[in-house]
C-alpha cells in the first residue's frame, strides 16, 4: 500500500516536544500512573504482579467486558480492543470496503480517516462542513447527493477533529435512516464522546444502526494517550471477527499493563470525564475573553463538545505571513507557541486548531496573549 505522509503528525513531530507553550493538543489532561492507580484502592499491588506475557488477540476479557458497558447494544463479543484508535481506523477501512468501492468522509476529520480508504484503492468523496455565522454546521442533503450505486461506507466523526463540531440528535437519527436506506455501512471515530454534557451524552452509532461501527479509545476524552488503548465496536458479530483476523497481521495483541491500567481508567471513567469537562469549561471561558480581545486577528469557533476547536485567521492578519502554516511556524519558531494550521487538514482556507484540554491552557494562552500585543 503506498499513503500519503501524515501532514497532522509531521507538522506536530517538528514542533510538540520543543515549543514549550502547547495550545494544539487534541486530548485532555493526563494523568500519572500513580494518579490513575491511586483511583482504586490496592490497585498498585494489583498491577505489579501483571503478568508480560501476550494477551488475546481481541483483547483481555475483563477490559472488553468493561468497554462494553459503554454501549446499550454491543456486548464484549462485539467489542474489538486495537492498540490506539489508529489501528482500528487502518483495520475497518482495509475490511469493510473492497478497493473500487465509493467511501463518502466527513471533512474536515483526522487525516487517516479518508486516506487510508483512498491507499486501499476506494473512491472517495468528502462531505464538507462549513462555516457560518454561528459556527460550524452541516448540509444532510448535500451527503445525501454524495451517494452513488457504489457507495458502502460513510465515515463519521464527532465530535469532530478539528472543529469540535458534533451531530445532533436528530441528525444522527437521519444519517443512520440514510444509511439504512441506501445499505450502507457507518464507520463513526468517537473518540471524544463522554466530553459533552453529562446530561446530553449521545447514544454511539453501534447502539442506534445495526451496520455502524464506533471507534473508542483512552487517550482523547479520558486523557490517557500513553496507554495506547482503542477499541471498536459493532452488533456486526461477522465483521467484528474479520476485524479481528486482520488485526494478526498489526498489532496482534494490546500490552498487557496497557490492559491492566485501562480497566481502572474505565472503572473510573465517570470521575475521569468529569474532571476533563470541567477543565474544558474553565478553559473556554478564559478563551471567549481572549478571543473578544483579538476580533480584528481571529474569527472565534467554541467548540460545541470535545477540548479542540478551529478558529479563523482573518485575511488582512493572515495575508501578512502567506498562509496558516506560514503564521503558525514563525508562531512556534518565534514564540514557542504551538497552534496546528488548517493546511495540515488539506484546508487552504486560513485556520488553526487550538485545544482546550489542557489545564496549563491559561498559562500558554497567555504568551500567545503577550506575542500579538507586540505583532497584532
Amino acid at each position: 500500500m503506498k499513503i500519503r505522509d501524515f501532514g497532522l503528525e509531521i507538522f506536530f513531530g517538528r514542533y510538540e516536544f520543543s515549543a514549550p507553550y502547547l495550545l494544539a493538543q487534541s486530548d485532555c489532561e493526563s494523568l500519572s500512573i500513580r494518579e490513575l492507580l491511586a483511583l482504586e484502592p490496592g490497585a498498585q499491588e494489583g498491577f505489579l504482579d501483571t503478568w508480560l506475557g501476550y494477551s488475546e488477540n481481541d483483547g483481555a476479557p475483563a477490559l472488553r467486558e468493561a468497554v462494553s458497558g459503554l454501549y446499550t447494544q454491543c456486548g464484549p463479543e462485539n467489542v474489538l480492543l486495537h492498540v490506539g484508535a489508529q489501528e482500528a481506523i487502518f483495520g475497518a477501512l482495509n475490511v469493510l470496503v473492497e478497493p473500487g468501492e465509493h467511501v463518502i468522509c466527513q471533512f474536515p476529520t483526522y487525516q487517516s480517516l479518508y486516506e487510508v480508504a483512498r491507499a486501499a484503492g476506494c473512491e472517495l468523496s468528502l462531505w464538507p462542513l462549513h462555516q457560518g455565522k454561528d459556527g460550524w454546521y452541516c448540509d444532510l442533503d448535500e451527503l445525501e447527493r454524495l451517494i452513488t450505486p457504489k457507495t458502502r461506507l460513510l465515515v463519521l466523526n464527532t465530535p469532530n477533529n478539528p472543529t469540535g463540531y458534533a451531530l445532533s440528535a436528530d441528525e444522527r437519527q437521519r444519517i443512520c435512516e440514510l444509511a439504512r436506506r441506501h445499505g450502507l455501512r457507518i464507520l463513526a471515530d468517537e473518540v471524544y464522546r463522554g466530553l459533552e454534557a453529562p446530561d446530553a451524552v449521545p447514544p454511539a452509532f453501534c447502539d442506534i444502526y445495526e451496520r455502524a461501527f464506533s471507534v473508542g479509545v483512552l487517550s482523547k476524552a479520558y486523557g490517557l494517550p500513553g496507554l495506547r488503548v482503542g477499541w471498536i465496536a459493532s452488533q456486526e458479530r461477522d465483521a467484528i471477527g474479520a476485524l479481528s483476523r486482520y488485526k494478526n497481521y498489526l498489532s496482534i495483541c494490546c500490552p498487557t499493563p496497557s490492559e491492566a491500567l485501562a480497566r481502572i481508567a474505565l472503572k473510573h471513567g465517570p470521575a475521569v470525564l468529569a474532571r476533563n469537562r470541567e477543565i474544558i469549561a474553565r478553559n473556554r471561558r478564559i478563551a471567549a475573553d481572549f478571543f473578544a480581545r483579538y476580533e480584528h486577528v481571529f474569527l472565534h469557533n467554541p467548540p460545541q463538545a470535545g477540548p479542540i476547536a478551529f478558529h479563523g485567521l482573518r485575511p488582512d492578519f493572515v495575508a501578512r505571513f502567506g498562509s496558516a502554516l506560514a503564521f503558525c511556524e514563525h508562531l512556534a519558531q518565534s514564540a514557542g507557541v504551538l497552534l496546528l494550521p488548517g493546511n495540515v487538514y488539506d484546508m487552504d482556507a486560513p485556520y488553526v486548531r487550538m485545544g482546550y484540554g489542557r489545564a496549563n491552557f491559561a498559562e500558554n494562552l497567555a504568551m500567545l496573549d503577550t506575542w500579538l500585543r507586540q505583532n497584532a
